[in-house]
């Protein structure tokens, strides 16, 4: 499903009618890379990078030298084998480590940017202080936050078990708010240059992809019928002892965290691109105080 929907970029997009996926990915990663305002002579940081797939495109798109930084050894891996098969090798570089430690001096980068990465910080404040820390005075960072909206209601029982259910089946810490997000930026000691929700200009939900109502080839395992036949297989798998026990509830798990997401995008609750463009000040030279 990853190489047929998403492909090496595994995140959600902006969309607009008549784009595939894959389309909407590639422009909601071309965006960003317009707004760092970044080119051939740029040294960037991608926080969080996955296997490199936005990495690749954003190198392509600007000419930009990116190094991706991320804390799973697998995945460092397979980002270096895919920046070599595509001929991205001397643009790219990985680095295995924890974003909340950059083994990188002060200074290091003319700007970052983070695609629905941070939102697995312990600590968010932490993070972009430590973001700002490599960047150099007046480098800019950008990204896409997961994040709450103003809509949603801390004592509203249904949402609150959305933002529960969202957090526990990706993984996630306590889930930050948009204004919040703003306000630990500029705790970090980033300037704020703009921000918005980027959901309430797309012309067709971010959600559509998982939604068990969209039927289409690369999305037909998230359909009701989709979903139906996976669950049989993986029980199947499972009883002759070809998947390790537990792989059914695995499933399950997973079937309703998406289910989660599509529920807090309905509701707008919930964005996974809140975008942000920040500078670290001109006269800031270390990031930590």
């Amino acid at each position: 499903e990853q190489q047929r929907g998403w492909g090496e970029s595994f995140h959600f997009a902006h969309m607009m009618h008549g784009e595939t996926l894959r389309e909407a990915i590639k422009r909601h990663e071309h965006y960003l890379a317009l707004k760092l305002e970044i080119g051939k002579d740029s040294k960037v940081l991608d926080v969080g990078c996955g296997v490199g797939g936005p990495l690749r495109e954003i190198s392509e798109f600007s000419g930009a030298t990116i190094t991706g930084l991320n804390n799973n050894e697998y995945q460092v891996k397979r980002g270096g084998e895919l920046c070599k098969k595509s001929g991205h090798g001397l643009k790219c570089d990985f680095v295995k480590a924890d974003f909340m430690k950059i083994p990188a001096e002060d200074c290091t980068y003319d700007a970052a940017y983070q695609i629905e990465a941070t939102c697995h910080a312990p600590d968010y404040v932490g993070v972009y202080k430590e973001i700002l820390r490599v960047l150099k005075p007046g480098g800019l960072f950008a990204g896409y936050e997961w994040c709450m909206t103003d809509k949603y209601d801390p004592n509203n029982e249904k949402h609150k078990k959305c933002k529960a259910e969202i957090e526990l089946g990706n993984g996630l810490p306590d889930l930050n708010t948009t204004s919040g997000a703003m306000a630990m930026l500029q705790e970090a000691g980033f300037e704020i240059i703009e921000h918005e929700d980027l959901v309430l200009t797309a012309e067709v939900p971010w959600y559509e992809p998982l939604s068990p109502a969209r039927l289409s080839f690369s999305s037909f395992r998230t359909t009701f019928i989709g979903r139906m036949i996976t669950r049989n297989m993986v029980w199947f798998l499972e009883l002759v002892g070809i998947a390790p026990k537990g792989s059914v509830r695995v499933s399950s798990f997973l079937e309703r965290a998406a289910d989660s997401l599509v529920e807090g995008g309905k509701d707008k609750i919930f964005t996974p691109m809140y975008f942000y463009k920040v500078r670290k000040p001109l006269g800031k030279g270390k990031g930590r105080k």
